[in-house]
């Protein structure tokens, strides 16, 4: 369990004062020039050393992505940071808590991060339906820059501006490359890779692109130093999390632990435990919709931790815990994300483009029944050729739920399959349409 002295987000719930005098109180900005004399290298090197991966799903060493950017500035092509606040990924809501309750955490480390990069610009650009946090984020960006915390002549003695970018609610946007194409003002569409944004980003320019809590969370791990976050949680799993625990829970709630804390622990003591007890849990998907899910007898004493969960087959995302009871239709469940992927879908790739409705169709007719066992392994196999063969990564995100439901419940869908062959009962206006 984490203990309070260690959280990093001590007003995720909006309970304390929102403003700077309130942050400030609570520690935020307390002589942050004395961070940036550390130098570019020092502070790179300590976020290397506090063992931090990125807090947006993929998981990569947030210092090792900073130390990609160029080392000596070229006037004719300015670094930039672009914070990812787009939030889209089903059942995470941990964000927009930072943005709307504990700005201040973001602001100072956009300075930091973008300090550390030699990039004196940042964007955070914003989910199109976050409109209560965008207001609230530039309140507070607008206080730090009357307190002269940012902007061109700022305290710190470091030119910096920092602007807010609202995206307009497409999912795909918060990939990093259709993030950067949204925010050029074109179709939110991802770009091939290499070249990567730290060599060609936005505006053609040296770009790196973290998640919110990515950055929010560099000022506190600065001053405490990297040993303190490495301390907590297990090897190469270091340092706090939030988690977006949603579903079949007494008590959905958003909390700050520590990583590597057990499945078990984290939803009784947060949550108030499954509901209708830890044998009425039927499986949880551990890192938001794109992952897949794990049966209970899995996940129920796992560590909540990027390799443990791999080690499922799964992985921990964005940590956004979707906890399902045993009264969830399961097979309906991932036919409803499916639907949303294929929704999703820019449409560029067409294993993508054609594949998620594909996928969505033949799972849609699994929950109901109208479909052949032999479609199971075909399903499975289509999954296999979207994955990993798209631009980016929303083809994977497609297939890894129906993947997670043939692992682990096949069986579940031959029953239902055997029970719609002994009683059919089609709906006549859908068998018409198909």
């Amino acid at each position: 369990m984490l203990a309070d002295k260690d959280r990093i987000f001590t007003n995720l719930y909006g309970i304390g004062d929102k403003s700077l005098a309130g942050a400030r109180s609570r520690g935020a900005w307390d002589n942050t020039k004395a961070l940036l004399a550390l130098g570019r290298d020092k502070i790179i090197q300590e976020m290397k050393d506090s063992g931090l991966r990125g807090r947006g799903g993929a998981g990569f060493s947030t210092g090792l992505k900073w130390s990609f950017m160029p080392k000596t500035p070229d006037p004719a092509r300015p670094s930039y940071l672009v914070i990812n606040a787009d939030e889209s990924e089903p059942g995470t809501c941990k964000d927009r808590e930072i943005m709307r309750n504990d700005p201040q955490t973001l602001i100072e480390g956009a300075l930091i991060a973008s300090f550390a990069m030699g990039a004196h610009a940042s964007y955070i650009y914003v989910r199109g339906e976050f409109i209560a946090e965008r207001i609230a984020l530039q309140k507070a960006i607008d206080e730090a820059y009357e307190a002269r915390l940012i902007g061109k002549d700022n305290i710190h003695g470091y030119p910096f501006d920092l602007y807010v970018h609202h995206g307009a609610g497409a999912y795909i946007c918060g990939e990093e490359t259709a993030l950067i194409e949204s925010l050029e003002g074109k179709k939110g569409m991802p770009r091939l890779k290499p070249p990567f944004p730290a060599n060609v980003g936005l505006y053609g320019c040296p770009t790196t692109v973290n998640n919110v809590e990515s950055i929010a969370v560099a000022p506190t791990i600065l001053r405490r130093g990297a040993s303190w976050f490495a301390g907590i949680g297990k090897p190469n799993n270091t340092g706090t999390k939030l988690f977006s625990i949603s579903g079949h829970v007494n008590k959905p709630c958003n909390v700050e632990e520590a990583m590597s804390i057990p499945f078990r622990e984290l939803i009784d003591r947060h949550c108030g435990g499954v509901r209708g007890g830890s044998d009425n849990l039927l499986a949880v998907i551990p890192g938001g919709s794109s992952v897949r899910l794990v049966p209970a007898d899995q996940i129920i004493d796992c560590p909540m931790d990027f390799d443990s969960l791999v080690k499922l087959g799964s992985g921990l995302g964005t940590a956004a815990v979707i906890v399902m009871d045993k009264s969830t239709d399961i097979i309906r469940a991932i036919a409803r994300i499916s639907y949303f992927y294929k929704h999703e879908s820019c449409g560029q790739c067409t294993p993508c483009r054609e594949g998620t409705g594909w996928m969505w169709r033949v799972v849609t007719r699994m929950a109901e029944g109208r479909a052949h066992k032999r479609e199971i392994d075909m399903l499975f196999d289509v999954s296999k050729q979207i994955e990993g063969h798209t631009i980016c990564a929303l083809g994977d995100a497609a297939a890894w739920p129906i993947q997670g439901l043939i692992n682990h419940f096949r069986g579940e869908i031959e029953k239902r399959i055997d029970r719609y062959a002994a009683n059919p009962h089609p709906d006549p206006v859908r068998v018409a349409a198909e």
